[in-house]
């Protein structure tokens, strides 16, 4: 990786770590026994445009910022966003484009914090639908965010419109 790819990643990561830890009280939606704080895939999702290395360093990032704050189980959801991070971003270097990345790894998110969660005494209904299903919404709302995001960066417009 360059340094402009590792500075990025370092903080991409930042992020996934302060998401959970400064926002989860304000962008947290919870419906027992599901929570999803919004935007916390969005380091991991723009990530995937930088690299397998960078989503793997992200994803543990976030892993790292939810055990802090929700504990093991949230933790463990979370670390399912370094292997739908790695998939995408290899999608991404075979060429796919980000949008697809991001629909080709919905599954993986969802089924994966779906099956991670059986081992915490989940039953099978809300593991798959609950969980599975909250998971996939939620991928889904901050696919359109990060999609956004990626965009406006690289036609290089600041908030305000102005060029950077």
């Amino acid at each position: 990786m360059k340094v402009k790819q590792i500075v990025t990643s370092a903080l991409l990561t930042a992020l996934s770590l302060l998401i959970p830890i400064t926002f989860g009280g304000y962008l947290k939606i919870y419906i027992p026994p599901f929570s999803a704080t919004l935007a916390s895939h969005v380091p991991s999702m723009i990530s995937m445009l930088i690299g397998p290395t960078a989503a793997v360093m992200v994803g543990l990032g976030s892993s790292l910022g939810f055990l802090l704050i929700l504990g093991p189980h949230v933790a463990a959801r979370a670390f399912i966003h370094v292997f739908f991070g790695l998939a995408g971003a290899l999608l991404i270097k075979k060429g796919l484009s980000f949008e697809k990345a991001l629909i080709l790894t919905a599954p993986i998110h969802a089924l994966g914090e779906a099956i991670v969660v059986l081992p915490f005494g989940f039953d099978l209904y809300t593991a798959f639908v609950v969980v599975g299903i909250g998971t996939l919404i939620h991928h889904l709302i901050d696919s359109t965010v990060s999609v956004g995001l990626a965009k406006a960066v690289s036609t290089g417009l600041s908030l305000s419109g102005k060029k950077l």
